[in-house]
């Protein structure tokens, strides 16, 4: 246990208040099973002002054990609110564990001053909070951070200059690219913005108003995504104009003026905090979350990884269990000195096909990437080819898109799904391998490298690994979309990252390439003519020709 260094300016010793913790959080804080037993009883100091960089009041909640000692600090920042779910499953359960929880709401949200913005802010009010928490009685100067999501950016945004208080991370299915969220490859990520866009104007206000907002952006989701132009179509859903959202959403390129200083990578790069990640493979911020693992391992900075089979919302939820055990580990290893929880391995993967979970040293694994080919009549083959003509051709059809299923998204359609349906479609390739005589193990990122050509010279290509077992079921692994450019005749390349997994294929089953010309809402729709997906009226459907140089690279352990 860290202790206090004794100060001369110190003010009065810090009295306890008497408040408990709000019922509601007691009440769901009752329903969680298998998490580690509770250490102290939990006291409640809600509405604290702390002074923000530029004098915004930043409303704060500070939860606290009822113990006698010092106890370190956790800050948690928030645009979400501090009520449910975050005041039980941060401000409760750590300080149940013997910390003080700090919960605070972002400038513009739940009821701080200031105007939200995405990032420009997060940097300077955490290190205000900070300020603020070096006056506390009570704050013993070791600091930790946890949150998931957007919580997880301003733990990165902290992490750009870190105070020497922090003492460590844990960054949950945690954001450090905004560009990286709206867009891949220049298309717009439509599903995911509509459901920041539902999640930040809302979730701060309560819950009843952000369930209505996702009931009627649910209900409204065709008519909003199908809306010609698309610009400002989203109103209809959300029930107002959001000037951000306006400007992430029309500004597809990385290289922009205005996503300078957006990203966060560098904080990684250069970081010596201890930082745990948690993603889960269908999360719709995974692949940020490798990158994060690659940049502080290269740094030499000491950090862990664990991946489950959840996605954005399901590993805050069914697998609240194991993310929360593994956070609190973590935090009592390097704010307690208490290592006892940690695993062995730096980390551990869910391994899909056979549900199970597997210790390693490091993330990716060694592995030799094996390739396999497209065919005519749609088979798989790892024959490599001699030459590169095509094999087959689809029409992608703007005014009738290829339906998006399951994969890496923010919203309750995301995960693992039968692709019978979609597979089915005239505008969907499939090419499948025979049946595996012995188990295949593919753990680490996989790619595509794609040889098409196209009639009107402008297309996306979505790409999709599925495992299909003996009785036809096909179901989607990782995926990934690329934006193309053709002139003429003459098939262009483009290699596109389909994220990672951790997946056991059992003998029997079969290796499956699904190609088509995107996944509609997940991503805009291509016009087809090169326009702005935001403001074009018309569309040009595209003949899309794949041809037999083009790749799928599995990484084969």
């Amino acid at each position: 246990m860290p202790s206090r260094t004794p100060d001369a300016d110190a003010g009065p010793a810090w009295t306890p208040p008497a408040g408990k913790p709000p019922l509601s959080s007691r009440m769901m804080r009752a329903t969680w099973r298998g998490l580690p037993a509770r250490r102290h009883e939990v006291g409640w100091e809600p509405g604290l002002v702390v002074p923000a960089a530029d004098g915004s009041p930043l409303l704060t909640d500070h939860y606290f054990p009822r113990a006698q000692g010092d106890f370190p600090t956790l800050l948690v920042r928030s645009p979400y609110g501090r009520g449910l779910p975050w005041s039980p499953q941060y401000g409760l359960l750590f300080a149940e564990q013997g910390f003080h929880v700090v919960l605070q709401s972002c400038r513009g949200t739940g009821g701080s001053g200031g105007v939200f913005d995405l990032w420009r802010n997060e940097a300077a009010d955490g290190q205000a909070t900070v300020s603020w928490l070096r006056t506390q009685p009570w704050f013993d100067g070791t600091l930790g951070t946890v949150g998931p999501s957007y919580l997880g950016y301003v733990q990165w945004a902290l992490a750009s200059d870190p105070p020497p208080e922090l003492k460590a991370m844990v960054v949950q299915v945690g954001l450090h690219d905004p560009y990286a969220l709206f867009h891949t490859d220049g298309a717009l990520r439509l599903e995911n913005a509509l459901a920041v866009g539902a999640g930040m104007y809302y979730q701060h206000q309560g819950m009843a108003p952000f369930l209505r907002a996702t009931l009627r952006l649910r209900r409204r989701l065709r008519d909003v995504t199908t809306a010609l132009p698309l610009r400002g179509a989203y109103v209809s859903a959300l029930g107002s104009e959001l000037p951000w959202l306006d400007e992430v959403m029309t500004h597809p390129d990385a290289k922009a003026a205005y996503w300078r200083g957006a990203s966060l990578a560098e904080s990684a790069e250069r970081s010596r905090v201890p930082t745990a990640l948690i993603t889960g493979w269908h999360d719709a911020l995974a692949d940020q979350t490798f990158e994060q693992y690659d940049r502080l391992r290269r740094a030499g900075c000491e950090t862990a990884l664990l991946v489950g089979p959840w996605t954005h919302t399901s590993a805050l939820q069914r697998g609240w269990p194991e993310v929360f055990t593994e956070s609190l580990a973590w935090l009592r290893a390097h704010l307690y000195a208490d290592p006892s929880g940690l695993r062995p391995t730096a980390v551990r993967v869910h391994i899909g096909g056979e549900n199970t979970w597997r210790d390693l040293h490091d993330w990716p694994p060694a592995a030799a990437t094996t390739s396999w080919y497209p065919l005519p009549g749609g088979h798989l083959t790892q024959q490599a080819p001699v030459d590169s003509a095509p094999v087959t051709a689809f029409r992608y059809d703007p005014a009738d898109p290829t339906p998006s299923l399951g994969g890496q998204l923010l919203s309750r359609t995301a995960g693992p799904r039968d692709n019978g349906t979609l597979e089915a479609r005239d505008d969907v390739l499939t090419f499948t391998g025979p049946p595996l005589t012995e188990p295949m193990d593919i753990l680490g990122p996989v790619t595509a490298r794609l040889s098409v050509s196209t009639d009107t010279g402008h297309a996306d290509v979505f790409t999709r690994l599925c495992d299909v077992d003996p009785q036809g079921r096909s179901v989607n692994v990782c995926d990934g979309l690329g934006r193309l450019r053709t002139t003429g005749p003459a098939p262009a390349q483009v290699t596109v990252s389909m994220s990672a997994t951790a997946h056991h294929f059992a003998a029997g089953h079969r290796i499956r390439w699904q190609i088509s010309g995107g996944a509609h809402p997940r991503y805009a729709r291509h016009p087809g003519t090169g326009e702005s997906p935001l403001d074009a009226t018309t569309f040009a459907p595209v003949r899309i020709t794949v041809h037999t140089d083009s790749a799928l690279m599995l990484p084969r352990s």
